[in-house]
């Protein structure tokens, strides 16, 4: 990989990571256009840098996390169910899913989706005066549908929010525990990741590492005030228009894959 097709992995990465976009679905796209080679390193540095990201949650909601221990009973039980499944379906998705084509057909359906997601939560109010104050059946749903984000493209903000939705939950609170268990979930599938293929990395590649999780923390702060300001003034519905432009054009102009 050179310096530039880092800074842009790592700027995609910090934009996209907490919109319902898919942040890895991107990066996949962008590497496919670049002609960045598809290898074990570049799978894992797409899910590396996620760390940069994730840093900026436990910033911007510091105080959220050290109120009490309620709010890490409920991220943990929204994890148990990602955790399992991960755990179990690591080697295939990293094998099979991490295709630019399956990737572009999850970013279509998944726009017509939250365009639909939209219309539906327009006036839901929530049953909780705060994200936090989701029972714990409620946080093990979004962990469930929190599954769905392992194929790429299928965006994990997508796949929380609409969780967080079906618990009861209004769409800024579930927009907020969405960036919550970010925390947790990408923590443990980025340690997992260098668990199996770190000891692999020359130093260089660790520096590759390090300098797009510089740029995605830098770049997810900013997208996070964005996009709790998007949803409260727009709702989902021009991230699904959004998603399905990129899905198809990805689809017309973009290389063959070798073969």
């Amino acid at each position: 990989m050179t310096i530039f097709e880092v800074l842009v992995l790592g700027l995609i990465e910090g934009l996209t990571e907490f919109l319902p976009v898919s942040s890895t679905g991107h990066m996949i796209l962008a590497s496919h256009l670049m002609g960045t080679s598809s290898n074990d390193f570049l799978k894992s540095f797409e899910i590396a840098i996620q760390l940069g990201a994730i840093l900026s949650v436990v910033i911007i909601y510091f105080k959220r996390f050290i109120m009490g221990l309620n709010i890490y009973k409920k991220l943990f039980m929204a994890f148990i169910p990602t955790g399992v499944v991960g755990f179990l379906a690591y080697k295939t998705i990293k094998l099979y899913l991490f295709d630019p084509y399956i990737v572009s057909a999850m970013l279509i359906l998944g726009g017509i989706i939250l365009i639909v997601l939209d219309k539906w939560s327009a006036s839901r109010v929530s049953k909780f005066q705060r994200a936090e104050d989701l029972p714990l059946r409620g946080a093990f749903i979004v962990g469930l549908v929190q599954c769905l984000s392992m194929i790429p493209g299928v965006s994990r903000a997508a796949a929380t929010i609409f969780g967080g939705l079906i618990a009861g939950l209004d769409r800024k609170q579930a927009t907020e525990f969405s960036f919550l268990l970010a925390v947790p979930t990408m923590c443990a599938a980025t340690g997992y990741d260098l668990l199996k293929t770190g000891g692999g990395f020359s130093n260089e590649q660790w520096m590759l590492l390090i300098m797009g999780g510089v740029v995605s923390f830098i770049s997810a702060m900013l997208a996070i005030k964005f996009f709790i300001y998007a949803v409260a003034s727009y709702g989902f519905r021009h991230f699904g228009y959004y998603r399905i432009v990129v899905g198809i054009a990805f689809l017309i102009v973009s290389p063959p894959l070798a073969s």
